[in-house]
Order: C-alpha cells, then structure tokens, then sequence
C-alpha cells in the first residue's frame, strides 16, 4: 500500500516526533548512540531473548500515533521496550527522530516485523513479558481512510498476534488496542421516547450488519478484529485486555494520525446526534494502556473504554472540524446543538487509574513520613 509522500510532509512529521520525544522528557546518555546499529537505531539479535524479563515489553506499531506515546509513557516507567517495524520508511522515520541518539532514550530497540507473519511476530516477540499491540491497518494515503479489505486484514493481524503471543513462550500479558468505534455503532442505540440515557460502557459491542450496511468499515474493521482476539485468547495461557480509545487527539495529530481520523469520523454526524462522538488526548491513551498493564495481575480484566471529552455542541463540533480541516464532516451545515440521547461510561477505566494514582500518593506519603 505504498503512497509517495512528499519530503516536506515527512520531515514535518518526523519534527513533531521529536517534539514530542523532548515533551515526554526523553534524555539519554552519550553511550546510547555507541551501543547502536548503523544509522542510530539499535537492532535485536534474534534468539537472544532467553526467559524473558519482566520489565521487557514489545510494542507494534511503535511509531504510529498511539504506539509512539505508549512507548515514551513504558520508557518514563522504567520498561525496556522492543519497537517491531514493518518497513524500511518505518525503521528510516525512526532513525530521523533521533530517539536513539545522544538526545535520546535509552532502554529501547528496534526490531523488524510483519503482523501478517506469524514467525517474525514469534522472533520479535521472544524474550518478552508482554506485548502491547497498537498496530493499525490504515490507508497511508488518507483517502478513504480504510476500506472492506482493510478491515478483513486487521482480524488476520490480530489473530497472529495473539497466536504469536501464545506461542513465544515468555510472553505473559497482551494489551490490545481497539476503538470505542467497536462499541457505539448499534442499531435504534436509543430510543427518543426513553427517558433515561442509554448507557453505552464496556459490555456493548458495534453491531457488525449495521456497520456493513452503512460502510463502515473501520468500526467494522475494530469490531471484528476486536473479538477475534479475544477468541483467539480463550482458554490460552495469555492474559488479554483491550483498550477502546475514542477519535485520538493530541500534538501533532492532525498530521501524524490524519488517516486514522478520517476514518473514525465517517458517520461522525450521527455520532454527534446521538452523544456518542468522543475524543481523548494520546497521552491518556498511552497512560491507560500502561495501567492495565500494570494492573494485570491484580485487578485488571477485559475491555477498557477510554475517552476525556465528549462533543457537546456544534461549537465544539466545529472546533474540531477546524483543527482536522474537515469542514462540514461532523456537524453539517447549521452547527446546531443536539441533546444527549445516550450516556457513555468510562467508570471502569477511571476506577482504575484513581486507585493507581491513590497507591502512588500513599507510596509517596510513606516515603516522606
């Protein structure tokens, strides 16, 4: 699926990398850059991973959007973190953000590895204790944003990478990231008459004859690839989660998740209508996925909604069509306001990082007393 790009668009991209390298507070070592491999970028041996260590994760898709900010978030954490690439532009883009340079973090390496390859999913894996799979099939090119194909591809991608998960022996935990668009696309979500809100939390699931009638193929894409994973999990000796992040914002995004945002959005207006058109900052995203993780072998268990704001109004509506430079893709002509039909619930999640943030204050409190 290769688009060609301009030089402008990808330094541009690369620079947003890096600015958001040196928010996350990335600084690393002058010996970084010596224990490279050429061109910066320190590469894996394969085989060398052993039983595994139980701070050593591996992130797909670690220079998308989501994987970017979930692999600064493990690094501040303390993890050392495998990058599986696909492509040689994936493993050149890297290289140009200076991660691994003398500005650098260290504690982090990239490997080269296909989703739709079971065996380099198995090397890449090797040595590791989890894995987060932030990996997304998206058109590189933004037009369509994904298609019917796409979305049959993402179910195969998934099933692989629990099955690889499975099969490298030192992996324990998985945390796969799906999408609230496989939990809001539901026929009649809310009749007019009711008079309470329909609450739409982690139990709910798109509907997937709605989403082929109305081509959605991104939620359709989500959903379907969503539940392979978990049958694909069932009965294995692998701990999965999923996370379900809303259309994901942040700097940079409308350059660096563009495509994927064309895609949440199509029947956005109806989303708006209903109450279900949500956003959430990348960095809360990545905040979220380390805290399952963490919480794995304790408390946290199945699916995670994820989200920090909700379009109210066609104020709102347009602010982000204006940011996205969609004008029209949300609210439509008139902008105008909608009341709220359904009720979205991230209880579960923010459950969960209230009681991470208590124990670290606890912890803190302990330290200084």
């Amino acid at each position: 699926m290769g688009v060609l790009r301009s030089t402008a668009s990808l330094e541009a991209e690369i620079e947003e990398m890096r600015e958001t390298l040196l928010l996350s507070g990335g600084s690393g070592r002058a010996d970084v850059a010596k224990a490279a491999g050429p061109g910066g970028v320190r590469r894996r041996v394969v085989g060398d991973g052993g039983d595994g260590d139980a701070r050593t994760v591996c992130v797909t898709g670690g220079i998308s959007f989501i994987g970017f900010a979930v692999v600064n978030r493990l690094l501040d954490r303390g993890y050392t973190v495998r990058l599986a690439l696909q492509t040689q532009e994936d493993l050149d883009k890297l290289r140009e953000t200076e991660m691994f340079g003398e500005m650098g973090r260290d504690g982090v390496w990239a490997v080269m590895a296909n989703v739709m390859d079971l065996e380099s999913l198995c090397q890449a894996f090797d040595g590791c204790a989890g894995v987060f799979h932030t990996s997304s099939v998206v058109d590189p090119g933004g037009l369509s944003g994904y298609t019917k194909h796409m979305a049959e591809k993402e179910v195969r991608a998934a099933e692989l990478v629990v099955e690889a998960c499975v099969r490298a022996q030192s992996v324990r935990r998985c945390v796969f990231t799906s999408s609230l668009a496989a939990c809001v696309w539901r026929e009649n979500t809310c009749p007019r008459s009711s008079r309470r809100a329909t609450i739409v939390d982690e139990n709910c699931w798109s509907d997937q004859s709605v989403c082929r009638d109305k081509k959605l193929w991104f939620a359709l894409g989500k959903t379907m690839a969503e539940k392979a994973a978990w049958r694909a999990a069932r009965g294995r000796d692998l701990k999965l989660v999923t996370v379900c992040p809303a259309l994901v914002t942040g700097h940079g995004f409308r350059r660096r998740n563009s495509t994927s945002s064309i895609a949440y959005l199509k029947g956005a207006q109806h989303l708006f209508t209903e109450g279900l058109l949500a956003t959430i900052d990348v960095e809360k995203v990545a905040e979220a996925h380390v805290a399952v993780y963490e919480a794995m072998d304790s408390t946290a268990c199945g699916r995670y909604i994820c989200y920090d704001h909700i379009i109210r109004s066609g104020q709102e509506a347009a602010e982000l069509e204006r940011q996205l430079g969609l004008p029209g893709r949300i609210s439509g002509d008139g902008h105008a306001d909608h009341p709220t039909w359904v009720e979205l619930s991230n209880r579960k999640l923010s459950r969960l990082l209230s009681s991470r943030r208590r124990c670290v204050y606890d912890r803190y409190s302990i330290l200084r007393g």
